[in-house]
């Protein structure tokens, strides 16, 4: 029988996108800009989530927008147009997921010098982004309750990666069979240290509480900005 070399790549992939993200990572910190990487499945809000959220609190910040898609400029024109920051589109080529590389070329062609915060508005997908370091200072994800309460189980890796865990849409759940107890459950079983904040990105429910996170970590970043400089 002849014999089969076999050459392990994944870790060597794996480490060159996260030096990468490090270097983005230490550029945002040091610019003072907190950079937050949003993750979700196609349909669950994440660009109405982002408009509602950008609109809140633009009149206290200076606010950037990059979205990711295969095609089109539909979600990145929808921010532009109705929270009014600047947004680009990102096409990546097809591919399920942006990397830290994407994230650089990107961040190339974006002036971010004044932002103090800014968001990537991930492709749509449960699985290839999660397992991609953007460079982010921290991950946030959306789950609608349409998608029902098992998607932790389901989507492991998601949630594992995400900081902050919001669950959509509880504006429907009285039409839907989803058990928010279990959702929370399930969640924390994949990551115990998960902040969990169901809204409503139709009605505005909770998003005070997403926004007062937000707001945190700017402080934080501009509190490590200082001491960089």
């Amino acid at each position: 029988m002849g014999q089969v070399r076999v050459i392990e790549i994944h870790e060597n992939i794996t480490a060159a996108n996260d030096q990468a993200a490090d270097l983005i990572r230490e550029k945002m910190t040091r610019q003072g800009t907190f950079f937050v990487n949003v993750m979700s499945a196609p349909g669950s809000g994440k660009t109405t989530t982002l408009v509602a959220l950008i609109n809140l609190l633009k009149n206290r910040y200076a606010i950037g927008e990059m979205d990711v898609d295969i095609k089109s400029s539909l979600d990145a024109q929808k921010v532009a147009d109705a929270a009014g920051v600047p947004s680009i589109q990102i096409h990546n080529g097809g591919l399920c997921h942006i990397d830290a590389d994407m994230t650089a070329r990107a961040l190339a062609e974006y002036d971010t010098t004044g932002l103090d915060i800014l968001f990537l508005e991930n492709i749509g997908n449960m699985v290839c982004p999660a397992e991609f370091d953007t460079g982010a200072h921290k991950n946030l994800m959306l789950f609608s309750i349409t998608e029902g309460h098992d998607k932790p189980l389901k989507y492991p890796v998601m949630f594992q990666e995400s900081d902050v865990v919001l669950i959509n849409k509880i504006d429907a759940l009285d039409y839907f069979d989803f058990d928010m107890d279990k959702a929370e459950e399930y969640i924390l079983a994949r990551n115990p240290a998960a902040k969990i904040i169901p809204i409503s990105a139709k009605t505005g429910e909770g998003l005070s509480d997403v926004a007062a996170w937000i707001e945190e970590q700017v402080r934080e970043i501009k509190a490590a900005a200082d001491k960089l400089r």
